[in-house]
């Protein structure tokens, strides 16, 4: 990934897709139909008024200047002034409607964008980096403003100004106009080079700025990990070839860019020196007059600039257009957990029945989960061991339908949750993590993120659910102190609580845990026990245990190995089975417990 990795041969579009994929966008953009149409009146206006220009000092020329008539010469005069006016009027609206209609586009593109990425199953976010996704709502985006906002109107514009000053010039000298137009061939050649040149020069800056900002999130994620292992030197190291990476890139593009636009302005140079000496020829035997000399040497002008410009558009609309897949690409991506139409609400019953369950992880080839089968009644509390990898996570996220099983079923209530309506399931089935994750805003933001209707009355009344109300309440600012960003301004002690909390608010029927105590220090972690056994009354719990004290707590215990369930009892049952894998595990819990120091007074 540090290397030289080149460009994407899969950025690279045909004709077919890059047209196919602008359809879509256009159809996406309908709802800003009445700023571009207004911005397609101004540039018109804008492109007649700089082809007028030159009509007017030929007629300056022609009919004022050499018969001395000063008449004519005020006419051209006032002319050329108004046509000027009109033009600065008309090129500052067409910037305001362009801008207008791109920029609404770009927003709507942002919402779907996010909002579809939200309703992705966790299978999507094991495939996708979020440096990546982050690479497309920001940069990718930004590479089509540059589109939407001048790109497009310069297409409109360029090739209004071709298609009219090409007319004007025939009209005005066919002889002038073929004796300029034969540099002609060798602005083809270059603006062809240019295109096949550029193309791989732009994708590649796309896929370098990807992996900078992929780089940036992950230092930016990891930074506690960073400097605790005192590894800034290599995070640096490795940002720095990630950001030379990107400085080649960019200066490719400065490369191609300047030997192309170096070209077509020599070509337009040497198309002027062409134009003015055969325009000394015809004026000397009187073909043309020394106005239209003047007239065909401006309007060459507004040749040649718009010919440039159409070339960098190419690229612009390359970069863009690839961008515009690689997002589309997202949202044709269905989520893998989702609900059907006729999906039902589930009961308040808290039976959950595991039933030859099969299940692997999206990419991977060996299966975490291999003909699991398990009944869980109503209320009780199951507790789920065995080794790293052993599958026992994988079954608790599949009770909570954060994945579908491959094969098989998993049903609450006699409802198989591939049947049950999302929002309803988010409120019978609550998964409470291992670390509380906060987000930047109050503790009463963070409650209110289960139930964002919920009142000040109801987050009280959840906190007195599991005994905590009085802890928040002795803080300053109470339910709205801030927690800052990952709730940094908190102890993780205090970030469970809240989460615990959380989850009184939304008061589910199965509870999710993966052990939420045994990262704690001891000062906190009696005040959590105490808070999670007052959620997990009267509820069906399903917890990850990491401790032999979680265990002993649990009706039964559920030992998970190789991806399937081996043993299943009460933790009596399972310690009295000679060689049981359980039996092995609680006797290593008890071989590792800590030994009380020789000078403690402790019991």
């Amino acid at each position: 990934m540090w290397g030289g990795a080149g460009v994407d041969p899969d950025d690279r579009l045909d004709r077919s897709e890059a047209a196919q994929v602008l359809r879509r966008a256009a159809g996406m953009a309908r709802g800003q139909r009445r700023a571009a149409a207004a911005a397609v009146g101004f540039v018109a206006m804008a492109t007649a008024t700089a082809l007028l220009g030159p009509l007017f000092v030929r007629h300056g020329i022609d009919s004022g200047i050499r018969v001395g008539d000063r008449s004519a010469l005020m006419l051209a005069v006032v002319g050329y002034g108004g046509v000027a006016a009109v033009g600065f009027v008309g090129s500052r609206r067409q910037y305001i409607y362009v801008n207008r209609a791109g920029e609404g586009f770009l927003r709507e593109l942002r919402l779907r964008l996010f909002a579809h990425i939200q309703r992705q199953s966790l299978g999507f976010f094991d495939r996708n980096k979020t440096g990546v996704l982050v690479s497309r709502m920001t940069a990718d985006i930004e590479s089509m403003s540059e589109l939407v906002q001048w790109g497009l109107l310069q297409f409109v514009s360029a090739g209004i100004l071709i298609s009219v000053a090409l007319v004007v010039l025939m009209v005005l000298s066919w002889q002038l106009t073929l004796v300029a137009l034969a540099v002609l061939p060798i602005v083809v050649l270059a603006s062809i080079r240019f295109q096949r040149s550029s193309n791989d020069a732009y994708l590649e800056v796309r896929e370098r700025v990807g992996q900078n900002l992929s780089t940036i999130q992950e230092h930016l994620a990891g930074v506690r990990v960073i400097q605790a292992s005192a590894r800034t030197d290599e995070q640096r190291r490795r940002f720095k070839v990630s950001n030379r990476g990107l400085f080649d890139a960019h200066l490719r593009t400065v490369r191609v860019s300047t030997w192309y636009f170096g070209v077509v302005e020599l070509a337009g140079v040497l198309a002027t020196a062409l134009a003015v000496l055969a325009g000394g020829y015809l004026v000397d035997r009187q073909s043309v007059s020394v106005g239209t000399v003047v007239a065909v040497v401006l309007l060459l002008a507004s040749l040649f600039e718009p010919v440039q410009q159409l070339s960098q558009l190419y690229n612009t609309l390359q970069s863009a257009t690839a961008s515009l897949r690689k997002m589309f690409d997202i949202l044709d991506t269905e989520p893998e957990v989702d609900e059907h139409h006729g999906s039902v609400d589930l009961g308040r019953s808290g039976e959950v029945v595991v039933d030859s369950v099969n299940f692997a992880y999206p990419g991977t080839e060996s299966a975490a989960l291999s003909d699991a089968s398990l009944r869980i009644a109503s209320g009780e509390r199951i507790a789920l061991v065995g080794p790293t990898g052993a599958g026992k996570s994988t079954l608790a996220k599949l009770i909570a339908r954060l994945y579908d099983p491959d094969a098989g079923s998993i049903a609450i209530g006699g409802t198989d949750l591939r049947d049950a309506r999302l929002a309803s399931l988010r409120r019978r089935v609550v998964v409470v993590p291992q670390e509380g994750f906060l987000f930047n805003g109050t503790i009463a933001d963070n409650l209110r993120l289960a139930r964002p209707e919920a009142s000040d009355e109801e987050l009280a009344a959840a906190l007195d659910r599991i005994g905590v109300r009085r802890h928040f309440s002795d803080l300053p600012d109470g339910l709205d102190t801030e927690v800052r960003e990952r709730g940094s301004r908190l102890s993780a002690g205090e970030r469970q609580l809240v989460s615990l909390a959380r989850a009184a608010l939304v008061d589910p029927t199965v509870l999710v845990l993966d052990e939420a105590t045994s990262n704690l220090d001891p000062g906190t972690e009696a005040e959590v026990e105490m808070a999670l056994e007052r959620l997990m009354e009267g509820r069906t719990v399903v917890v990850v245990a990491h401790r032999l004290s979680t265990v002993r707590r649990a009706d039964r215990v559920v030992v998970c190995d190789g991806g399937r369930l081996v043993e299943v009892g009460t933790h009596a049952e399972l310690v009295a089975i000679p060689g049981g894998r359980y039996a092995a595990l609680s006797a290593a819990w008890e071989a590792s417990r800590p030994v009380a120091h020789p000078f403690s007074t402790g019991g």
